[in-house]
């Protein structure tokens, strides 16, 4: 992005080189390619630098819009971003200006999840997805009262284990921070790299 500079202030903003004229003097697309850093901003032209020091993951907060400011101590334009929201964390039940419930076309209140509630739910796809490819073995052994290979057996029961404690571990987080911290992959002392969600049991 690139912005123009006149008396500190930034008077345009623009994507792509174009033809400028600035001062009743027509300057092409060439500028931008062949003038220094210091030749551009002597005449008001300035390629925009970008301060992400404020954003944070989207998967967790909701960004400002990026603010666009002259910078005259750094003779720089600067694009920031103001402070992150936290998403929600919990369910929200909608209510209308007055505080009533919003309803749905049943008549049921309508409900924003929350993290946490995204979170679980994604947790319980994963395990039904990898249970899946072995239900086959359940249903054969109901359909001809035989007994499932005890091996399978206590995988998929170690598999629901470890699916329940991951939803236990998600609804203990304080705040969206300790609940991204649980999904976030670091690297131990014995070069693995973990997170403190752990992961579910492989069929060996």
């Amino acid at each position: 992005m690139y912005a123009i500079v006149e008396s500190g202030s930034i008077t345009q903003t623009f994507n792509n080189p174009r033809k400028l004229v600035i001062n009743n003097i027509r300057y092409s697309t060439k500028i931008y390619s062949l003038w220094s850093v210091e030749e551009k901003k002597a005449i008001g032209l300035y390629e925009v630098e970008y301060d992400n020091t404020n954003k944070k993951d989207e998967a967790w907060y909701i960004n400002t819009n990026q603010t666009l400011a002259y910078d005259s101590s750094g003779d720089k334009v600067v694009a920031s971003y103001g402070t992150a929201t936290a998403k929600a964390i919990a369910d929200v039940n909608e209510v209308d200006d007055n505080g009533d419930p919003l309803l749905d076309s049943n008549g049921d209140q309508i409900v924003t999840k929350g993290l946490k509630t995204v979170k679980k739910e994604m947790i319980d796809q994963q395990c039904a997805g990898i249970l899946q490819p072995s239900d086959w073995r359940v249903i054969k052994a109901k359909e001809t009262s035989t007994t499932m290979n005890s091996a399978w057996k206590t995988w998929r029961a170690a598999v629901r284990t470890k699916c329940n404690s991951m939803q236990t571990q998600i609804d203990g987080a304080a705040n969206v921070d300790a609940l991204a911290a649980l999904f976030t992959y670091t690297e131990q002392e014995d070069k693995s790299v973990t997170r403190p969600l752990g992961e579910f049991p492989i069929k060996e």
